[in-house]
């Protein structure tokens, strides 16, 4: 009985994670971007002007550079565990890959747009910007270091 009781719980955090990134209107809308209204910093929302951990501001993907994309959302616990794995990443590839988080629950028209269907979801973009690889849930350092290293990153 126990099992089932906790599988039916994990089933209705996951359906209720899902329902809250497809149906966004049970979020509040910011549209700031480091207190910066979207529309005044990307124009077009469809090409993502976003902030990194470290409050740069991006286009997603970086043009001319490999780049991995997180997106999930800082009161995700997954999330928040891979947080210090993504600012130590930013730092140790800077110049090399760019290193980019999105929070999908401010910027809901970023997990429409990247078809995110659940949180965290790691994209990996080749210099052109063509999807190489995507991971859904934590990824580890060691497991992003692979995977920048099969895309020639090193």
């Amino acid at each position: 009985m126990k099992k089932w009781i906790r599988t039916a719980f994990i089933g209705v955090v996951a359906l209720l994670a899902v329902y809250f990134v497809i149906k966004p209107q049970f979020f509040s809308e910011t549209g700031q971007v480091k207190g910066v209204p979207l529309e005044s910093v990307a124009g077009d929302i469809s090409k993502a002007m976003t902030e990194t951990r470290s409050g740069e501001v991006r286009e997603v993907p970086v043009k001319g550079m490999v780049t991995m994309l997180d997106l999930g959302a800082h009161s995700c616990i997954p999330c928040k565990m891979m947080a210090p794995i993504l600012t130590k990443m930013e730092k140790q590839y800077d110049g090399k890959a760019a290193i980019i988080f999105i929070d999908v629950w401010k910027h809901r028209e970023q997990a429409k747009r990247f078809g995110i269907r659940a949180i965290p979801t790691q994209i990996f973009f080749d210099k052109e910007g063509k999807e190489i690889y995507r991971h859904v849930g934590f990824m580890s350092e060691s497991a992003i270091v692979r995977q920048l290293e099969k895309m020639g990153v090193g």
